[in-house]
């Protein structure tokens, strides 16, 4: 690994040996060195790709400014998230992940503690991601003495979510709000019994998939069975308006279209609700 700047004592910036453009974490690894130096791999704690990163260049100096641990810290957070959870991130999540840790503890020393808007919406549509903001909450008291608000394990699941989808925050607002507001129209006409995780968890994720579709602005693929489409339509009606109604708030509120595919596909999934519930 050779050497092309030294960032601190702790990181540099280098090349692998097909050129590619990385930066290297350790402790003591930028003591002494110089560009064109040679670095080794036994001295290396954790290195970042930026081939996929969209902003190299803040994410080298935000490296610059930070505390060594509070770098560990998100890498130990986000690699907990890939090997015990199987998530997969865009590269931007060690930038968003490392700012906002820095930014978190920051106000919170100043005394400052923030309400999550989403914090509900959060646990309910994406908990596993929130179990990592609550091992994250539990690591930094572990290592700085410090326990943050309950807020503070959606605000990372946040980026989390934001590294899964390689999106923008304010994107990822849009979709939870969205999914939010589905859920709502859809529970006014079927109430749910409480404890009924399983027939939720389906609808959950097939608002998921639909309002990421809608928010990324995706093309929906494959035909229309018009067999199964008049089929449902016919016998299906008071499922169908139910989600004609959401079609028409996601239209009006959003400016996105739902496809006659998609609202089939959740006209099916009510109508199982639906009869799970009237037996």
């Amino acid at each position: 690994m050779r050497v092309d700047k030294v960032i601190n004592n702790n990181i540099i910036s280098a090349r692998d040996s097909q050129g590619e453009e990385l930066i290297a974490m350790g402790k003591g690894i930028g003591f002494g060195q110089k560009p064109g130096g040679e670095v080794s791999e036994e001295s290396v704690e954790k290195i970042f790709r930026l081939d996929n990163m969209d902003n190299k260049e803040h994410f080298k100096e935000l490296l610059a400014s930070l505390p060594l641990e509070y770098i560990r810290l998100s890498t130990d957070i986000i690699t907990y998230a890939k090997e015990s959870l199987g998530l997969i991130f865009s590269q931007n999540v060690y930038l968003t992940l490392t700012d906002h840790i820095n930014f978190a503890l920051n106000r919170h020393l100043g005394g400052m503690n923030f309400n999550n808007a989403l914090f509900d919406e959060v646990r309910l549509f994406y908990p596993v991601e929130y179990s990592v903001g609550r091992y994250a909450l539990e690591l930094i008291e572990e290592r700085f003495g410090c326990r943050l608000a309950e807020d503070e394990a959606a605000s990372v699941a946040l980026h989390l979510i934001n590294g899964e989808l390689n999106s923008a925050m304010g994107t990822t607002f849009i979709m939870i709000k969205m999914m939010r507001e589905m859920m709502e129209i859809i529970e006014r006409q079927i109430p749910i019994p409480e404890g009924s995780a399983y027939p939720r968890e389906h609808l959950i994720s097939d608002l998921k998939q639909l309002a990421n579709r809608l928010v990324s602005e995706e093309p929906m693929s494959g035909r229309r069975d018009e067999v199964l489409y008049r089929f449902v339509k016919g016998n299906y009606q008071r499922e169908y308006q139910i989600i004609d109604t959401v079609s028409e708030y996601i239209e009006n509120e959003y400016q996105c279209n739902m496809t006659e595919e998609e609202k089939i596909y959740l006209v099916l999934n009510i109508k199982r609700m639906r009869d799970l519930y009237t037996c």
